[in-house]
């Protein structure tokens, strides 16, 4: 027995010897280098967005494409949108964005880091550099003037709750110019008591503004702008639905990412009227401060931001007067292109003079789709 255990360990110790020589003349396996952003493209999405990423034509996908099928290389389209937008649209599909079914869901086929990865090689496609990434579009507060050009409507209701009371409401039309210009215009419908408590309606001023982005950069999380308004005394002064005087305006913005989705922006400007008789020459200070945060990974956007407001006529003996404007922004269609917030403008000075205002807008962008389209998941 004794003899039987000797050969059986003897014959172990050479089997374990001879698979130990075996592995040692086996060259180790090497790890598989990380697909690019190209190769997921060509492999997962070229059939139907084409190697140059204008799309297929219908003769090649075999079915209509749809009216929204993007086209990679137009850098109007591909710069404009945050990356959370697109890397929804890639993990969950088209339909979970309020657009075609035809497009399907990656996100159980492709890891994080390569839907990361294709995403990047998508924005490769526009080939001009000069247009800021969507991730620099910020949140839009109530005051404070965001630098990111933007195609956009906002409809803006200010009331006044207090005697003598005042409803604004006014419509914001803003049209993106190229690459990094703007051109807005602003014109308000006033409902104003008198201190007899009759109310006058109609037309404010209307103003006119441009402005151009001067800087911008992705991986510091930067832009900048500054522009010029002009508001015309187009409303009833008498009534109080307008200033009465003619106002140029010269103003300049920042806006810094910040980190875990937070974001502030700074605004400041000069105003000075036609006519000295009527008003004097003014400048203010705007900064907003907040932070995004996303339901379920890839749901509703709520933005809660507060503004700090401070306003100084430039004459002798004149006080500064500071407001602060807390508020919440929150997306109502599932591919976020109209959004609602609401918030209040508190006076910190001055009060005796000046009342809290209730704020609302409602803000549609209308490059990304109708008021009335991609508002639920199919």
């Amino acid at each position: 027995m004794r003899r039987l255990r000797v050969l059986i360990s003897a014959h172990l110790i050479a089997l374990l010897g001879c698979v130990s020589a075996a592995q040692a003349q086996t060259p180790n396996p090497q790890p598989q280098p990380e697909r690019t952003g190209e190769e997921i493209y060509r492999a997962a999405c070229m059939a139907c967005h084409a190697p140059d990423g204008k799309g297929q034509p219908q003769s090649v996908l075999g079915f209509d494409p749809p009216k929204t099928f993007p086209n990679f290389t137009d850098c109007a389209a591909s710069s404009s949108e945050p990356d959370f937008i697109w890397l929804a649209v890639v993990h969950l599909g088209g339909r979970a964005r309020g657009e075609s079914h035809i497009m399907p869901a990656f996100g159980d086929i492709l890891t994080d880091a390569e839907i990361e990865r294709v995403v990047q090689y998508l924005h490769s496609l526009c080939a001009e550099p000069g247009w800021p990434r969507g991730d620099l579009n910020f949140p839009r507060a109530f005051f404070t003037e965001k630098a990111f050009p933007e195609n956009e409507t906002i409809f803006t209701v200010t009331v006044v709750p207090s005697h003598p009371q005042s409803v604004e409401n006014e419509v914001d039309y803003e049209h993106r110019i190229g690459e990094r210009a703007q051109f807005e215009i602003d014109v308000p419908f006033n409902l104003q008591q008198s201190q007899a408590g009759q109310w006058s309606r109609g037309l404010g001023d209307v103003s006119v503004a441009y402005r151009y982005t001067l800087y911008d950069s992705l991986p510091r999380g930067s832009i900048a702008a500054a522009g010029a308004e002009v508001t015309l005394p187009t409303g009833n002064e008498a009534e109080g639905l307008g200033g009465g005087v003619t106002i140029f305006e010269g103003f300049g913005m920042w806006d810094q990412a910040l980190p875990r989705d937070g974001f502030v922006q700074f605004q400041t400007g000069f105003e000075r009227p036609a006519n000295h008789d009527v008003a004097g020459n003014s400048a203010y200070w705007r900064t907003a401060i907040g932070r995004t945060f996303k339901e379920d990974s890839w749901g509703r956007v709520w933005s809660p931001m507060v503004e700090v407001l401070g306003d100084k006529e430039l004459v002798d003996g004149a006080k500064a007067e500071w407001d602060l404007v807390p508020q919440m922004q929150v997306s109502l269609s599932v591919f976020q292109h109209v959004l609602l917030d609401g918030g209040v403008r508190l006076p910190v000075t001055e009060r005796q003079t000046r009342s809290k205002e209730v704020v609302v807008y409602l803000l549609w962008d209308w490059f990304d789709g109708g008021l009335f389209e991609l508002w639920r998941a199919h």
